[in-house]
């Protein structure tokens, strides 16, 4: 069963803009996740930590977006952020780094 995306956007205290992702990411809420990235410019922080399942959608929605994202990702993910070499383009670190 599909665990529903759910998306929270807030401001870290040095003002940073902070998306945190639960759920799956996938071509069923890409346009979700497109919009929240929109809605912010610059610099920002994605936690994928809570993130069951990213699937190629949702990681070229992520790529079109590198330039400006720092991922924080669990052991889950790491792997799929390496091997799709995302994590080439980005600042990827693990929760607590």
């Amino acid at each position: 069963m599909t665990t529903p995306l759910t998306l929270t956007a807030r401001n870290r205290s040095d003002g940073t803009p902070l998306l945190k992702a639960v759920g799956e990411i996938d071509m069923s809420n890409t346009d979700a996740l497109t919009a929240a990235l929109d809605a912010t410019t610059g610099p920002l922080i994605i936690d994928l930590t809570e993130v069951e399942y990213l699937d190629s959608a949702g990681l070229s929605v992520l790529f079109a977006h590198a330039d400006r994202l720092e991922l924080i990702a669990g052991p889950l993910l790491t792997p799929v952020l390496t091997v799709s070499g995302l994590a080439d383009l980005t600042t990827t670190h693990g929760p607590g780094d």
